[in-house]
């Protein structure tokens, strides 16, 4: 028996919803955008993905250094052990974007032993990876490693569980709305808890492979975790694990409360992209409108854009963005540098670019612009 999936309340539906109106606006605005610009935008979503997963983990690498580490770069601020952790995250995310629209796709055990081995893989034998845990398995409360959070089933049991999330994946509750069921096959896996280490991770990359494939939104766009990645979401994400999983592997207890946690975090993540978009739309045509009289190339404004939503640039990356040689790359940010809409910060293999002192102000001030989230329970 498996954590069932709850009857929603008419809030509940309301803010589902809410959540529909707003995906549906998402995917309009994407598709409206250039393709540019929505590259650009994957990528990074793709980075603050993976960067709040570390941080949920315990792994410090800044979204910068995430995007450089996906972009090949070698030098960024980051331990080995992170830049292990991110490339290993970074192989397995790449992978589940390629599934959301994959032919005769079905779950299997071994799909998903597979997906453990891209996360994991790298400390094995030290830590299992690709197979099911072999012996009990402890949580322990965040900040205090004595203290016992949570008991997963038997390891003997782990694999019939296994095969009945599986045939659940593939057929149950196909009538739930694709957000429900994504939650409860997050909720599932990280209670079975089937393997040494690595199963919060992909747990939540479960649960974005589930709605990436219900094909609304593309699989960049369809995570929850940078929502969960916030200090304050991490602490209540793992309060309501607790609280509704219980102690022990307890599938008869109520998941209302995880299911209402979820929705809040659609809800909030959906308004925190929309804003992303938005701000990534508006400060192109601003920086198109106030570079132009400068003599700055439409591919020029590429690296200038980078700049204003990230906060740097570095040549490889924008190099590979627009698709020219390093000799071009390179011309074109030493003329920005010249210009003073760029300035240099380091030396080679390490330098990056950030905004100059002509940089627009008027574009900084879009790519900063704020928003105050609403809690849809609240309004």
């Amino acid at each position: 028996m498996l954590y069932q999936t709850p009857k929603l309340d008419a809030a509940d539906r309301e803010v589902l919803a809410q959540i529909d109106v707003k995906r549906e606006q998402l995917r309009h605005a994407v598709q409206q955008a250039p393709t540019k610009w929505t590259q650009e935008l994957r990528k990074a979503l793709t980075a603050s993905a993976i960067a709040a997963s570390n941080t949920i983990e315990g792994f410090s690498v800044a979204e910068q250094d995430v995007a450089d580490l996906i972009d090949g770069e070698k030098e960024v601020d980051a331990s080995d052990e992170d830049k292990a952790e991110t490339l290993a995250y970074r192989q397995a995310m790449t992978y589940l974007q390629s599934l959301h629209d994959a032919p005769d796709f079905r779950y299997s055990k071994e799909l998903l032993n597979a997906l453990h081995w891209m996360l994991q893989g790298h400390h094995h034998p030290l830590k299992l990876a690709g197979q099911w845990r072999r012996g009990a398995v402890r949580i322990t409360a965040p900040g205090d490693p004595l203290a016992t959070d949570y008991e997963g089933p038997d390891h003997d049991l782990v694999a019939g569980l296994m095969g009945e999330l599986v045939d659940w994946l593939n057929g149950g509750d196909l009538e739930e709305h694709v957000l429900i069921r994504a939650a409860m096959a997050h909720l599932n896996l990280v209670k079975i808890h089937p393997w040494t280490d690595g199963n919060g991770r992909l747990s939540r990359s479960l649960q974005t492979l589930v709605i990436a494939r219900g094909g609304v939104l593309a699989p960049e766009f369809s995570s929850i975790e940078e929502w969960l990645g916030q200090p304050g979401n991490t602490w209540e994400y793992y309060k309501v694990l607790r609280a509704v999983g219980g102690p022990v592997w307890s599938p008869e207890r109520d998941t209302r409360p995880w299911i209402k946690f979820n929705l809040l975090a659609y809800h909030q993540q959906a308004q925190r992209v929309q804003h992303r978009v938005d701000r990534s739309n508006r400060s192109w045509i601003a920086l198109e409108e106030e570079v132009g009289p400068l003599g700055v190339s439409e591919r020029q404004v590429t690296a200038l854009h980078e700049v204003a939503m990230a906060g740097r640039v570095r040549r490889a990356r924008y190099e590979r963005a627009e698709a020219i040689t390093t000799q071009q790359a390179t011309r074109d940010l030493q003329f920005l540098t010249r210009t003073g809409l760029l300035e240099a910060v380091g030396q080679t293999k390490a330098r990056h670019y950030v905004a100059g002192p002509r940089f627009p102000e008027r574009v900084m001030g879009i790519a900063r612009q704020s928003y105050r989230p609403v809690d849809p329970y609240e309004v």
